[in-house]
Formats: structure tokens, sequence, C-alpha cells
């Protein structure tokens, strides 16, 4: 497959997944707060990710079964995208009114959820398609247009809705989501069938066992120390997770201030990031690159701990001021995603590209959906100064495991 072609492929297929993660991560726990949900409680809506921490647990099967005729794994994605196309349909038509009776809100967390496992499902096949079709030279270029495709759903799925519910009403903007999804199934739909990956040989067609699995990641010293970067680079993020957006809440902002000014205006700052990774990874080695940008990262969550004290200190703070503060993590996360998912990938085994890269992406959702969990808990007791200060803290922790990890690469690995 021509090199253009693939990316248009990968940046439609993560495109049509940020879509419905965007209205659930970015406009989710802004429509929440405004309605005067503890910070505690938006955490707890962090559970309608959790398909995308355990889809390990059926990447194995992704892996093994699927359609030769159709291509192993569209086979996979084709199905997948129109369940998450019929999701969006029924949650278009869905009476968000009722939801202060709780056999409505029940029905639209299974929902949610369901569209979650869709997504998630679609992603274990999307990236192992990566994985087999990109050539080494093209892998940095491909997860350059991966971040991007999905930086333009949250676009969509979290900054233009807030706006297009209040136009448009909640029927329309989420038929007009899954008509968005629907659009962006076409290159796979359209694309011929063909051998989308490398046979399974040995004991890699055996069914899954962790213990069996495991032995990859812990057989040397490098991937020992890169098991503890996984473990670590999400830590800071998960703990952000619950407070930014609720701050901005709290500071003053509209749903249009948030949806436009900070989730549009952070989106396209994070396309930009993505562009800059990938010229910036064509001449620096991966290792050095992810360090520098962890470090950089360091200093917009230095940014956010001072607005959390200007807040609880009653200062006025310029609303361009946190615009632009904004605007520079998201720049920053992008490029750090482009580099973190380029090594992921490096580490994937072509034969065991689905469960792999699944392994290594699910562990740092756990790790950040966990810290998720218990930082809106933690907030609400010792508020958003004292907890944004100790973000800041463990994403300086977080920088010493990829710094070790660098130091045991060698001769041979250098360009990483």
């Amino acid at each position: 497959m021509h090199a253009s072609r693939l990316y248009l492929l990968l940046f439609s297929l993560y495109w049509a997944q940020g879509l419905p993660v965007g209205f659930m991560t970015h406009a989710l726990p802004v429509i929440l707060r405004a309605q005067g949900v503890s910070l505690a409680q938006i955490g707890g809506f962090g559970l309608l990710m959790l398909p995308w921490s355990i889809k390990i647990l059926w990447a194995p099967w992704v892996d093994r079964f699927g359609s030769s005729r159709i291509g192993h794994y569209r086979s996979w994605i084709i199905p997948m995208q129109v369940c998450s196309i019929c999701g969006l349909v029924v949650l278009a038509y869905f009476p968000i009114e009722a939801l202060n009776q709780p056999q409505f809100l029940l029905l639209f967390f299974v929902l949610m959820l369901w569209i979650n496992f869709s997504g998630a499902t679609q992603d274990i096949a999307t990236d192992a398609l990566a994985v087999n079709l990109l050539k080494t030279d093209q892998q940095h270029w491909g997860n350059t247009f991966q971040v991007i495709g999905s930086r333009l759903g949250f676009i969509v799925g979290g900054g233009v809705l807030l706006w297009a519910v209040d136009a448009l009403g909640w029927q329309n903007t989420f038929l007009c989501l899954a008509t968005l999804v629907a659009l962006n199934t076409l290159p796979i739909v359209l694309q011929p069938a063909r051998q989308d990956r490398q046979g399974v040989q040995g004991s890699a067609a055996k069914l899954f066992s962790i213990r069996h699995y495991l032995q990859h990641f812990l057989q040397s010293k490098t991937t020992r120390a890169w098991l503890t970067v996984l473990l670590s680079f999400k830590v800071a993020d998960g703990l952000a997770g619950p407070l930014l957006k609720p701050l901005m809440v709290d500071i003053g902002l509209s749903f249009t201030q948030i949806g436009l000014y900070i989730t549009v205006l952070g989106a396209v700052a994070a396309l930009l990031g993505a562009f800059i990774a990938g010229y910036l990874l064509q001449s620096f080695s991966r290792a050095g690159v992810l360090l520098f940008f962890s470090i950089v990262k360091i200093l917009t969550l230095i940014g956010f701990a001072g607005l959390g004290w200007a807040y609880e200190s009653g200062m006025s703070v310029s609303f361009t001021l946190i615009y632009a503060l904004n605007a520079l993590e998201d720049l920053c996360s992008a490029m750090l995603l482009v580099v973190m998912l380029t090594l992921v990938m490096h580490y994937s085994r072509s034969a065991l590209a689905g469960t792999d890269f699944t392994f290594q992406v699910a562990l740092m959702a756990t790790v950040s959906g966990g810290f998720y969990l218990i930082s809106g808990v933690i907030a609400d007791q010792i508020g958003y100064a004292w907890m944004l200060s100790l973000v800041v803290v463990m994403a300086i922790l977080s920088v010493f495991p990829i710094y070790f990890w660098s130091k045991t690469l060698g001769q041979s690995q250098a360009s990483l």
C-alpha cells in the first residue's frame, strides 16, 4: 500500500475513535461540573473508560481469530465501527432530560460503556494493522497521523460538541457524530482485502498466557526498564485528568469558552505538536526526544499548579493566559504521545501486534485510570492548589524511569 494511502487510512480510523472518546473525556466533565457534580463523582465517571484499560483481556482473540478473505484485522475493524455508529444513533434518541431517574442513568452508563467497548476493540485491530503495515522508517509518521486523527476527534467530539448541543440540540448533535464516524469508516470499507498480518508461528499461536507473555517484557534489562516507563508515564496525566476542566468551570469560563478556546484551541495546538514531533524524530533519537518533551511538560504543569493557587487565593487570572497555558500543555502532550506510540510500536512483535501494542497502551491506561479515580477524592479534601502541586512532583519523578531506560540502550539501539 502506498504510504499516503496508509496514512489516510490510519488517520480516518483514529479520527473515528476520537469522536466519542472526545465527548466522554472533554465535554462530559464540563457538563457534569456545571451541574454541580463533585470532583469525586466526576472522577468516578472515569469507569466509562474501563474498556480501554482492560482491552488486553481480549486482544489475543483479535490477533488469533479473523477472516483472511476479508482481511484479518479489517474483519474486526468494520463490525466495531458499525457498533459504534449504532450506539451513537441510539444515544441521539436517548431522553437526556430523564437522567435524574436511576433506570435511565444506568441505561445511559451501559450505552456509553458499549460505545467504549466497540472503540477499544477497534483500536486493538487498528493498532495491530499499523504495526504490520508500517515500515520502520514510516512508524513516526504513522503515529503522527494517529495522534492528528484522534486529536481532531477530540476537537469535534469534545469542543465543537459543547457548542453544538446548545445550537443544534442533543439529537441532531449525536446524529452528526454518527455520520462522521460512518464517513471515517469508508476508507477501510473501500480498501481492497489483503493479507494485513504476518503469520503466527510456534508459541505465538497459543492462547494468551499472562506468565508466558510477560517473559517477552522481562527478558532483558532494557525491556524491564521499558516496563517501568510504561508504569510511570501516565501517572501525572491520571492525577490531573479530573481537575483541569472543573477548575476552569470554577474560575468562571463558560461552555463556549471551554469548548472553543480550551478544547478546540488545545487540540489545534496538539495537531501542531504532532507534526513537530514527526519532524524531530527524523533527526533526533526517540529516547532523547521523549526525555526532553517530558521535562518541557513539567513546566506547563507548574503553570497549572500556579493557576490552582491563584484561584484558591482569590486572585483574578487572565482568561487569555489560561488559554495559552492549556494550548502549550496540549502541544507538549501530543509531542510526547507521538514519541511514546512510536516506541510502543517498536516493542511490539509483528506476530502478536495487537496484543503487544494493546498490552503496553492498556498498561498506561490502567495506571492513568486508577489515579484518575482517586484524584477527585483527594482534591475534594485538599483543594486544587495542593493537588496540582502533587501532580508536578509526580511528573518530575516520572522522568527518572525514562532516563534510566535510555541508559540501558546498547549501541545497536542508539537510534531509539
